[in-house]
């Protein structure tokens, strides 16, 4: 059975070899539209899985209090859109006295600069380190790990210490490898000591998550004195069942805190890291069904072509079909081989479209510095679709060459 189907799959090849110009073009009909399907789900793909854990990096179990929600709303033509007021420190210092729901914790933070030079010594970084004032919650809160030293304690954040935690790209352009804990750094002419690096967490469409400086909020303040800076709240709650709960606190108590009546809308936004996630692969979720509908289109375009080259290939062997006949070949044997013809230029249409959808899904992670992984779900998809295009499309052809008349094959030129 093995040598009769490698038999089959060596007349295939041969016949592929000696219409080398028509299959070619079969091929990569066929592999255009297994590279739409591949190249875009891969490079959705990439997106999800960046988007995904710049979300997830809130935290378990949190919410987050911020300026806007996280929506896209459409205006009627004339009517303007709401802006919120920004949430200032007076906000965030009176949430925080005032919400005690049980089995929470609260994290405070505001980005003082995006552009800070950052010295040691003689060395100095590019003015492009973003500092962060913050509490003590603040890592646990938004799931940021301690690779060496440790986190800020509440003595730290109430005494106002002069300490500060750096991202990991400072091990490499600030200390060339030396160990930074406990050595001096400044900004502005401010002296901090290091007391913890940061797990690396790479970037974030452009924005490097491992050049950050975390110091306290209030030293923090001291230096940057914008006005009107946007506080963030994170608040993490213990037990998820409660979540519910507490969110609901939080809601109420900040409508107290802005004094809102129970008429009017809120003017701030509440998020959970979920709900984001949630929204994200329902976007990408469109994007992928444009994907399928693409590839099958180009794909079904690709059937017919392949159909096509079939039906040419059974009417130029039409003489070599009747001398196997007549040798004593079955209906079901040239059937056979007419359909692994078919199935081979398919799998090679395939094999050509995976590999220019997952390179062009690489290509397009490198370049916008998303998370590539394989997408493995695609690739098998395209590997089932081509075979049961190459299936469909050879049935008419492996049909008709297995009903030729033997005797009208041998008088065929």
């Amino acid at each position: 059975m093995f040598s009769l189907f490698r038999e089959n799959v060596r007349i295939a090849l041969d016949s592929i070899k000696g219409q080398l110009l028509r299959t070619i073009l079969t091929i990569v009909i066929i592999g255009i539209g297994i590279w739409a399907l591949v190249g875009i789900l891969s490079a959705v793909k990439a997106l999800e899985n960046t988007i995904s854990t710049n979300f997830a990096s809130m935290g378990a179990n949190t919410f987050n209090i911020q300026r806007y929600q996280f929506t896209v709303q459409t205006r009627n033509s004339g009517e303007r859109e709401k802006i919120n007021p920004i949430i200032s420190y007076n906000n965030v210092r009176e949430f925080i006295n005032t919400y005690d729901f049980p089995m929470t914790k609260t994290s405070l933070s505001f980005r003082g600069t995006s552009n800070a030079e950052v010295k040691y010594g003689s060395e100095k970084t590019d003015p492009e380190v973003q500092v962060y004032g913050v509490n003590e919650h603040y890592l646990e809160n938004t799931g940021t790990e301690i690779d060496s030293g440790r986190n800020f304690t509440v003595f730290d954040i109430t005494n106002n210490n002069k300490v500060c935690i750096l991202g990991s790209d400072f091990m490499k352009n600030l200390f060339k490898n030396e160990n930074p804990l406990n050595k001096t750094v400044s900004i502005r002419g401010v002296r901090f000591k290091v007391i913890g690096i940061l797990e690396s967490k790479g970037s974030t469409f452009g924005n490097n998550q491992d050049l950050k400086m975390l110091i306290p909020v209030q030293v923090a303040r001291g230096i940057y004195t914008e006005p009107n800076i946007n506080y963030n709240i994170s608040v993490k709650v213990s037990d998820k069942q409660m979540m519910e709960a507490a969110q609901d606190e939080a809601i109420i108590t900040f409508r107290n805190i802005r004094g809102l009546n129970p008429l009017e809308d809120n003017d701030f936004g509440i998020e959970r890291s979920d709900d984001l996630i949630n929204r994200i692969t329902s976007i990408t979720g469109y994007l992928s069904v444009a994907a399928w509908i693409i590839s099958i289109i180009t794909i079904l375009g690709s059937s017919i072509a392949l159909m096509n080259i079939m039906l040419v290939s059974v009417s130029e062997r039409t003489r070599e079909i009747g001398v196997r006949k007549a040798l004593g070949a079955k209906r079901a044997t040239i059937s056979t081989q007419f359909f692994i013809e078919t199935i081979v230029i398919g799998q090679f249409g395939s094999i050509l479209g995976i590999i220019l959808g997952v390179l062009t899904g690489f290509a397009f992670a490198k370049i916008f510095e998303f998370d590539f992984s394989l997408p493995w779900a695609a690739m098998i998809w395209a590997t089932i679709i081509t075979f049961i295009v190459a299936v469909i499309a050879g049935s008419y052809p492996a049909a008709k060459a297995a009903r030729l008349d033997p005797i009208e094959s041998l008088r065929h030129e």
